[in-house]
């Protein structure tokens, strides 16, 4: 306990070699990243530009007021 075994050092390796080794490695993997992202979306902003708003329905008509009508009474 408390030493580091091989396991441990290839993982800190790795770790390691994907931060700092190469020409960017991180910032091309976290530059896909954001074009997916951004590709996600404007596929939701054209899939919600491609469906036209429903059109304002006019609310009917009241029917009109009858006065010569008796009152129902129970």
């Amino acid at each position: 306990m408390g030493g580091l075994s091989p396991w441990h050092l290839l993982i800190v390796a790795g770790i390691l070699l994907v931060l700092f080794g190469g020409r960017g490695k991180l910032s091309g993997i976290m530059g896909d990243a954001a074009k997916g992202i951004r590709a996600f979306r404007d596929g939701l902003k054209d899939d919600h530009a491609e469906t036209p708003p429903p059109a304002a329905q006019p609310a009917p008509p009241l029917p009109p007021a009858q006065a010569e009508k008796d009152p129902i009474v129970r």
